[in-house]
């Protein structure tokens, strides 16, 4: 079995592996960790500079640790100091893209553990062992974590799951991480668990497996064209020694090598193997010396380059790319663009994307080759803020008429990375349908990222609410509902407004929101006018006399003895409940003698046009459907604290109580298209850490109603 990192013409004791070609000094190392042998380490962390071949050494690795792999592999003829046992396939969460809680979610997934919060995750797999099951876990691409860049998950991954896990003498645990992470994971544990693997230090030095790439790199076999230089294998081997050894071992020394052959092979001519000066030393003067052979200046490879490197995810769409470039650059670049294709060819690649929610014309991304490219072109960029917020601005022209619900997938899924790092996202989150539109996990964790006391009263609300919404996984207008009984919730009507206005299909609009501390049970009753005989509008079935005025709807919440504008119950104790009295439709208080209220009678409820049924945190709202004899679901209703009281009106408002106030919504027709959402259990692509307090915007502790505005009619 043979790669492009494998020379045929390499002999030796021993085979290289298939797949690195080399590293065998890490790769005894790691097998002596995998052997789990009394004085091998536990805990293994693998760290060097972008470039070296973290990734690809173990990739490498886990092949030899797969059983099924294995069997692909002739074993025999390798290093037998560098093949794991044969045991079970470790855990490998991807963490890619992902926060430090989706990662542990991961985990107790793939374990089956019956942890519903994530600090009962560790003790549970410290006591997996104890049945027989093995703890072996890898986590690779530890750089890679987190869905927007500069929100710091990387070092959120290391402090929050692998030092816990790494602290749990039954986990035996490999990380890739960066280096600035390495020394932080290994404190605090007992000398000899735990060892550091540097790829650029010398103990792992591997200048044969570097020929070795460079070699089969330019070995017509592999896909190199037919040249002096290539097809000679003596030939081929002194270029390859030459080009590692420029390269030198470390500092991304891998990705050097690759880059320079592919620079070499793509323009040839004029190449003179012998002239060791055109050769690179380090990914950097790889991109320039590739520059300066396709006639171009370094400055301009570096430009087109650079709105990829400040790219959050896989890459950008492809017509993005011309005008951010112009953006970042501060001078039209679309003459070089145009032109700049085979200029950028070896350090760029395709993304296809085959989520069926991405429009056709976003299917296709363009994103760097390796991460290191991007780090180097990064750290030539002397303003990074400033680039970041050119680029925002730019993206903010590409929404149709403001509209976020007509913006590509990238401008509003992403723009948020991209203020972030500008240091412009408070300023960002003042339009409530960019948190309606905006995918809810990247959004939450670029709002997440900015001081609190730097976020206004809507990017408070919203970061209250995002657990809730990436939780529950809601849809568009689903989210939309839910912030806009947030808002108002809030004291905010003003951005509910908006959201009514903008999004007609809402399941609900919220007619008022009272915050009450300690609200329990609630009911929907009639308030008899003052004076009223219970049975007045039995006495009089002719009409005659004045008409009496119509019974006022209004809500009864049991609430705690004390609270501004109830009245106790008759229990005869201070310490007993009292109820709080309030018009149905606007929330204001009414102090009425509760003997006056009438509940609602069983034909009354019967005759509505809305059925609700309640979980602990969800109550579902469905409409009776005569002519089909049946029910269809309207609505759910969510919430991230348990519902302590609900009652529907006839009429469709639906009451709602928690332990921290009362709210009424009147509850709309659904609308077509409109789907709810999923049920609120762990998923490891959705879950989050348990919300940390938010600051709370000031609002009386009286109820308060939602403004004239936040009761429409339906």
């Amino acid at each position: 079995m043979t790669s492009p990192t494998q020379a045929p013409e390499q002999a030796g004791a021993h085979e290289p592996h298939p797949y690195i070609g080399g590293r065998s000094a890490a790769l005894r190392a790691l097998a002596a960790w995998r052997s789990e042998h009394p004085d091998a380490p536990r805990v293994v962390i693998l760290t060097g500079s972008p470039g070296t071949g973290r990734s690809r050494l173990l990739t490498g690795f886990l092949m030899l640790c797969d059983p099924e792999y294995r069997t692909g592999l002739e074993l025999d003829a390798l290093d037998p100091a560098t093949v794991p046992p044969d045991l079970p396939a470790p855990a490998v969460p991807s963490v890619a893209g992902l926060t430090a809680t989706q990662t542990l979610w991961l985990l107790a997934d793939h374990y089956g553990l019956s942890a519903t919060r994530t600090a009962g995750i560790f003790p549970e797999l410290g006591r997996l062992p104890s049945s027989g099951r093995p703890v072996t876990i890898v986590v690779p691409d530890v750089d890679r974590a987190g869905p927007v860049r500069a929100a710091g998950e990387p070092a959120r991954l290391v402090r929050e799951v692998l030092k816990p896990l790494a602290a749990v003498e039954s986990v035996r645990l490999l990380a890739d991480v960066p280096r600035e992470f390495a020394a932080e994971l290994a404190e605090g544990l007992p000398p000899g668990v735990a060892r550091i693997i540097d790829l650029d230090a010398p103990e792992w030095a591997d200048p044969h497996g570097l020929v070795r790439q460079a070699e089969a790199l330019l070995n017509p076999r592999f896909g190199a064209p037919e040249l002096p230089f290539t097809t000679a294998p003596d030939a081929r081997r002194t270029l390859a020694e030459a080009i590692a050894g420029q390269a030198g071992d470390g500092a991304g020394s891998r990705l050097t090598v690759q880059l320079a052959v592919e620079s070499i092979l793509m323009r040839p001519e004029g190449f003179d193997p012998e002239d060791t000066g055109h050769l690179p030393g380090n990914v950097g003067e790889a991109l320039d010396l590739h520059a300066r052979r396709l006639g171009a200046h370094p400055r301009t490879l570096r430009q087109i380059l650079a709105p990829l490197a400040l790219a959050e995810g896989e890459g950008l769409p492809v017509q993005l790319l011309t005008p951010l470039a112009s953006a970042v650059a501060e001078r039209d670049m679309s003459a070089e663009m145009a032109r700049g294709m085979l200029l950028v060819a070896p350090f760029i690649r395709p993304v296809e994307q085959d989520d069926d929610g991405v429009p056709e014309d976003e299917r296709t991304l363009v994103g760097l080759r390796h991460p290191g490219i991007g780090e180097t072109v990064r750290a030539g960029i002397p303003d990074v803020p400033g680039a970041q917020a050119r680029i925002a601005m730019e993206l903010l022209k590409a929404v149709p008429q403001q509209d976020w619900g007509q913006a590509g997938k990238y401008v509003r899924d992403r723009i948020a990375g991209h203020t972030l790092e500008a240091g412009l996202l408070p300023q960002l989150l003042t339009d409530p349908n960019l948190f309606v539109h905006a995918e809810p996990v990247r959004l939450r964790a670029a709002v997440e990222a900015v001081p609190p006391e730097q976020l206004d009263a809507a990017a408070r609300t919203y970061l209250r609410t995002a657990p809730l919404l990436t939780r529950t996984q809601a849809p568009t207008v689903l989210r939309a509902a839910l912030l806009e009984t947030a808002f108002v919730e809030d004291g905010l009507p003003e951005y509910a407004a908006v959201l009514r206005r903008t999004l007609p299909g809402l399941p609900w609009h919220t007619l008022w929101s009272a915050r009450i501390a300690g609200a329990g049970a609630v009911t929907v009753g009639r308030l008899r006018p003052s004076g009223a005989a219970p049975d007045s509008a039995e006495e009089d079935p002719a009409g005659q006399g004045p008409p009496e005025p119509a019974p006022l709807a209004v809500a009864v919440s049991v609430v705690p003895h004390g609270t501004p504008g109830s009245r106790p119950l008759p229990a005869g104790a201070a310490e007993a409940p009292a109820v709080l009295v309030q018009d149905l439709a606007t929330g204001s208080v009414i102090d009425a003698d509760p003997a006056r209220i009438q509940r609602l009678s069983d034909d009354e409820r019967a005759a509505g046009s809305f059925g609700y049924s309640r979980g602990a945190d969800y109550v579902r709202v469905w409409r009776r459907d005569e002519r089909k004899g049946g029910e269809e679901v309207v609505t759910a209703l969510l919430s991230a604290t348990p519902f302590t009281g609900t009652d529907l009106s006839p009429e469709g408002i639906l009451l709602v109580a928690t332990a921290g106030g009362v709210k009424a919504l009147r509850i709309r027709p659904a609308q077509p298209g409109t789907a709810p959402a999923r049920r609120s259990v762990p998923d490891p692509r959705t879950a989050w850490p348990e919300p940390a307090p938010v600051p709370e915007p000031d609002a009386a502790q009286a109820p308060q109603a939602g403004g004239a505005d936040a009761h429409p009619t339906a």
